[in-house]
């Protein structure tokens, strides 16, 4: 926990609703972290008990300052489908019973302080724009591959929400009409093809049909991307073929982005991006070989720049308007 510093700078509380812990950090508008804390969000206790918590986590974050004036806000991150206008949250996936959550309305009546809600990735993408590999570039995409796949999209320096707040739900665009079924319900997402549980549910299904590889040194609910990764570095040639299955794909995807959006910067995060040169080579030669030279000019992919910060310093460019939604 790092304490703060520097007593007239403006400030921003950012909160960060992703994974099985939350996160709140104090950060000033140039980007510096100045106090931070994770705790485990518990989910199963229900929303009054989380918020509680969260608020609590708030506080200390608000006694860090020397000065509680230089806080000019609060920003939260949390999984969709929300409404970030109204700042309420609609069953987000790993926090069970928070349909029509008013997030917005209850930290303002809590701390008296102008609160913004925004999808996750959406912030994570602001953050790279603003502090990270998309800093000083004004068309900026950036690609989440974890567990799913997710983004945010800069179009002129403005975060791209659209009419619903629904916009840059880069997994589910369709690559193939007749792929596998997506964890939405939809058929042929990008995200059934490139996200960590669709590596996974891939390998369990090659061991199925009787391939040989070293994938059957795991039960099959043992099955991870990351062990397919581990193999495929291995030598194991089901295991490479599944990883650039997963990489062409995603270039797919980004085929798309660069045609419809026409970016200078691609940022890919989340932890299958870890997975080497196997991943980024596939993915680069295929937005080569697919993507038309006009949307290939000046396009570059790059990792991310903050790791997993992207999304607390995404809300404190939110706050600060840098940009703003």
């Amino acid at each position: 926990m790092m304490m703060a510093s520097g007593g007239s700078r403006a400030r921003a509380v950012a909160l960060d609703l992703g994974g099985t812990r939350f996160r709140v950090a104090m950060a000033s508008y140039d980007g510096v972290i100045e106090w931070r804390v994770s705790r485990p969000t518990l989910a199963e206790r229900g929303p009054h008990a989380v918020l509680d918590d969260i608020y609590q986590a708030v506080m200390e974050a608000l006694a860090s300052v020397p000065n509680r004036g230089t806080v000019k806000g609060i920003a939260i991150g949390a999984p969709g489908p929300l409404d970030p206008w109204n700042g309420v949250i609609h069953e987000p996936p790993n926090l069970p019973g928070w349909e029509g959550v008013p997030l917005k309305s209850l930290f303002e009546a809590k701390f008296a302080l102008p609160t913004l809600v925004a999808n996750d990735a959406n912030l994570a993408a602001l953050g790279e724009h603003r502090y990270g590999a998309g800093r000083g570039f004004s068309d900026v995409i950036y690609v989440t591959v974890s567990t799913g796949v997710g983004g945010g999209i800069i179009v002129n320096n403005q975060l791209l929400l659209g009419h619903g707040g629904f916009a840059g739900e880069i997994g589910h665009m369709v690559i193939d009409m007749h792929g596998p079924v997506c964890g939405c319900g939809r058929t042929g997402c990008l995200e059934a093809f490139s996200s960590g549980t669709a590596i996974a549910r891939r390998a369990r299904e090659m061991v199925a049909s009787g391939m040989e590889t070293a994938l059957r040194r795991w039960a099959p609910s043992e099955l991870t991307a990351r062990g397919v990764v581990e193999l495929a570095y291995q030598g194991d040639a089901v295991a490479e073929g599944i990883l650039r299955d997963a990489a062409v794909a995603l270039g797919v995807g980004m085929v798309n982005l660069a045609h419809l959006f026409n970016p200078q910067r691609i940022i890919v995060g989340g932890g299958v991006s870890n997975a080497g040169p196997i991943l980024w080579e596939t993915m680069r030669e295929t937005v080569r070989e697919r993507a038309l030279a006009s949307a290939q000019r000046d396009l570059e992919i790059v990792p991310v720049g903050l790791e997993d910060d992207a999304g607390l310093l995404g809300g404190i460019a939110m706050v600060a308007g840098k940009p703003h939604p």
